[in-house]
């Protein structure tokens, strides 16, 4: 018997569970007690370790509300520029921090601070 390699469809579904669990502020524990299992396994869903049995992933998405197809968007075609950005926005919130700054920037009241801030961010990435 052969050792088989994980699939990166497995991979691409767990990246989007860790991204919504992210940014609905649950963690790993919290996501697996209200899919009734252990915060390893959520990791390992979320590497694409293991596979998530579609009765799971009905369950993921209920608790991370929305729907079982959000998990599937992903295809080998060329990508439009729609979906380059939603691979955009995915990775950066993979990035550590990200939710954060995100969540700190929307408590910014005035406009013209935002602006600045947005404007010495994109210097100091060199945009």
């Amino acid at each position: 018997m052969t050792q088989r390699g994980g699939d990166p469809r497995d991979a691409e579904v767990g990246k989007r569970v860790r991204t919504l669990r992210l940014q609905r502020g649950l963690s790993q524990t919290e996501l697996g007690a209200l899919i009734n299992v252990t915060f390893q396994q959520v990791q390992k869903y979320e590497k694409g370790t293991n596979r998530i049995s579609a009765g799971r992933l009905q369950r993921i998405a209920e608790v991370l509300s929305v729907p079982v197809s959000f998990f599937f968007g992903f295809d080998e075609r060329p990508k439009t520029s729609t979906a380059q950005v939603m691979d955009l926005e995915f990775s950066f919130l993979q990035t550590e921090g990200a939710l954060r700054l995100a969540r700190a920037y929307a408590r910014i009241k005035q406009p013209s601070v935002r602006l600045q801030l947005l404007r010495l961010t994109e210097a100091i990435a060199g945009e």
